[in-house]
């Protein structure tokens, strides 16, 4: 098994509702997001995908994230935009993009020593 990873960031500002603490006030994360892939086996160059192919389709994602207020986004207004809901969000939103993509997981990190990961394995 092959697994082929890039890994890219945004920025965005959120609050956690229900959460009693600093997070409950709206601030910024400058966040950093793994996408992993595997495959059973490569093309016919020797790739499972191409490092460029991959990282544009987790930058279009992420575009719809950066720069904003995350509580502000429809896919946020009813589950709270933590990072584990991140995960899930990017997770299937490149999914939706590329369906034959076999996804291993979708990491976000909202500090540099704290991440969540989504994946349906």
């Amino acid at each position: 098994m092959y697994t082929v990873k890039v890994r890219t960031d945004f920025s965005s500002a959120h609050s956690l509702r229900g959460y009693k603490g600093k997070c409950e006030a709206l601030h910024g994360h400058n966040w950093q997001v793994e996408l992993a892939v595997k495959s059973q086996g490569l093309d016919g160059i020797g790739m499972v995908i191409d490092f460029g192919e991959l990282k544009t389709l987790l930058n279009e994602v992420l575009g719809e994230l950066d720069h904003k207020n995350l509580n502000d986004l429809e896919s946020f207004k009813e589950a709270n935009p933590t990072s584990e809901n991140i995960a899930r969000f990017i997770y299937r939103k490149i999914k939706e993009k590329k369906t034959s993509l076999n996804i291993a997981e979708v990491t976000v990190w909202e500090t540099p020593s704290s991440s969540a990961t989504y994946s349906t394995g």
